[in-house]
């Protein structure tokens, strides 16, 4: 029972760190990097608070869901 009670603990602990997601600046590096190879020129990407993006397209999700990363151009 305790080995058990260990493994639910465990696995508890590696879904929070999981959830938490990337940092932001990490996927907004890594999302610009995705629209350089696709030849997209001329946008920009903002990091924001979730819910404040108003006429912007979302195109991330970061810091535990707390920001998002928005493109216009």
């Amino acid at each position: 029972m305790k080995k058990f009670l260990l493994a639910v603990g465990v696995f508890a602990l590696a879904g929070n760190v999981l959830a938490a997601g990337k940092p932001c600046e990490e996927l907004k590096s890594e999302i610009d990097a995705k629209l350089k190879a696709k030849g997209i020129t001329s946008y920009t990407l903002e990091i924001v608070d979730k819910g404040s993006a108003t006429d912007k397209k979302v195109v991330g999700t970061c810091d535990g869901g707390t920001k998002e990363i928005v493109y216009s151009k």
